[in-house]
C-alpha cells in the first residue's frame, strides 16, 4: 500500500517511527452522533472512563443525559451538516468523536449528511485549536468487495470502496477527505474500522431483514407464523459468505482507547472473535437460511453493478457477493483491544433484544 494512501501517522509507523504517547487525563470530549447504535455504548464507556472530564454529544434531535443515567455528558443541539454548530462543538474539545453517519437512505439523502457532513467534522477539528485527537467511525464495507482482496484482510489493504455500493463507497470517501483535511497537521488521527455492529443497542441488522422491511403487519404476521410451524418462517438466501459481527460495548472499548492516545494513530479493523452464517443470522432472527450459489449472487450483483437507477436499498446484495474477513491483531497489540463478545454471542444480543422489543419490552 503506498504511503499516500496512508494516514499520516502510518507512515511514521511503516517507516519504524512512532510517538510514544501515554494516557491522558481530564479530557473533553466531543461525539457526533452520541444517541446512535453506537453512540450510546461509546458515551457510557465514556461515562465510565476516569481519563474524561467531560463528555459534548451533538445531536439534531434533543435528549436528556441524565434519562441514561449519564453524569459527565451535556447536550448540543446542531447538525454536521451545520459547519458553525460543528465549530462550536469541537471547540471545546480535547478530543473529537465523529460517529455520525446514515447507513440506509437513497443516494443523494446519505451522500449529502455523510460526505458533507463529514467534510465539516474534519476541517473543523483541524482548523479548531484545541484538539489534539480525532477518532473516525469508518467500517469493514471501506474496503469495498473486490475478488482481489486478501483473506484476512488487514488494515495495510488499500480503502479503495466499491463504487456500485453507496454505502461503501462513501466509506472509503471519507476516508481519503479525511487523510487530505488531516495532511499536515498536528490532530492525530484514530480510523476505526468495525465489521457489521450487532447487540442490544445494535440491530440495523435485525430490521434490515427482508420481512422487517415489508411494514409492521406483514412483521406480524410473519412473526405468528413462525411461531406456529419452522415451515412457515421466511426465507433469507445463504451463499455461504462468512460474516464478522462485533458488539456495540466492543466498539466502544477501541474507541475509548483511542480517545485516550493507546497505540499509534492509523486505521484498525474491529470484529468479534469466529465467524457466522446467514442461516445462522436467519434463524436468530426468526428466519430460515436457504443455501444459494455463491456464482449467483455474484452473477446478480454484476448485473446490478452494471444498470442505471438502481435503487439504494438494493445496492446491499454486492456486500455478500465475495468473503470480507478482517484480523483484528494491530487492534488487540497497539490498542490493548481485546472484544468480549464472539460473532455469535453479537447475534445472540441483538436477537434477543428484538424479541424483548416484539414482546413491548417484556
Amino acid at each position: 500500500m503506498p504511503c499516500t494512501d496512508r494516514y499520516p501517522d502510518e507512515v511514521a509507523r511503516a517507516r519504524g517511527g512512532s510517538k510514544g504517547r501515554v494516557r491522558d487525563v481530564g479530557l473533553t470530549v466531543a461525539v457526533t452522533g452520541p444517541t446512535g447504535e453506537i453512540g450510546t455504548s461509546v458515551v457510557a464507556a465514556l461515562e465510565h472512563e476516569p481519563g474524561v472530564e467531560r463528555v459534548l454529544g451533538m445531536a439534531r434531535r434533543p435528549f436528556d443525559p441524565s434519562v441514561r443515567g449519564w453524569t459527565k455528558t451535556a447536550y448540543r443541539q446542531g447538525d454536521i451538516l451545520d459547519r458553525d454548530a460543528v465549530g462550536l462543538l469541537v471547540a471545546e474539545a480535547d478530543v473529537v468523536v465523529h460517529l455520525a453517519f446514515l447507513i440506509m437512505g437513497s443516494h443523494a439523502q446519505t451522500g449529502r449528511t455523510n460526505l458533507a457532513g463529514a467534510t465539516n467534522v474534519f476541517e473543523a477539528t483541524v482548523e479548531a485549536s484545541r484538539p489534539r485527537r480525532l477518532v473516525y467511525a469508518s467500517s469493514l464495507a471501506a474496503y469495498g468487495y473486490h475478488p482481489d482482496n486478501p483473506t484476512p484482510l488487514t488494515e495495510d489493504v488499500p480503502a479503495r470502496g466499491s463504487p456500485e455500493h453507496y454505502y461503501s463507497r462513501q466509506k472509503a470517501e471519507c476516508e481519503a477527505v479525511l487523510r487530505e483535511v488531516t495532511a499536515g497537521s498536528d490532530v492525530d488521527v484514530y480510523v476505526l474500522r468495525p465489521c457489521i455492529v450487532a447487540g442490544p443497542t445494535a440491530t440495523l441488522l435485525a430490521d434490515s431483514m427482508p420481512w422487517n422491511r415489508a411494514g409492521a403487519a406483514v412483521s406480524a404476521v410473519v412473526r405468528a407464523g413462525a411461531r406456529v410451524s419452522p415451515l412457515l418462517r421466511p426465507l433469507l438466501p445463504d451463499p455461504g459468505v462468512p460474516v464478522q459481527l462485533v458488539h456495540p460495548h466492543d466498539v466502544a472499548s477501541a474507541v475509548t482507547a483511542a480517545v485516550l492516545g493507546r497505540g499509534s494513530p492509523g486505521a484498525y479493523n474491529l470484529a468479534g472473535a469466529g465467524e457466522v452464517s446467514f442461516g445462522e443470522v436467519a434463524r436468530a432472527l426468526g428466519g430460515r437460511g436457504v443455501p444459494v450459489p455463491r456464482g449467483m449472487t455474484a452473477a446478480t450483483s454484476r448485473v446490478l453493478a452494471h444498470l442505471p437507477l438502481v435503487p439504494a436499498l438494493a445496492e446491499w446484495v454486492h456486500p455478500v457477493r465475495t468473503p470480507m474477513v478482517m484480523d483484528t491483531s494491530r487492534a488487540t497489540s497497539e490498542l490493548g483491544w481485546a472484544p468480549q463478545y464472539t460473532s455469535a454471542e453479537a447475534l445472540a444480543a441483538m436477537a434477543e433484544a428484538v424479541r424483548r422489543r416484539d414482546r413491548g419490552g417484556r
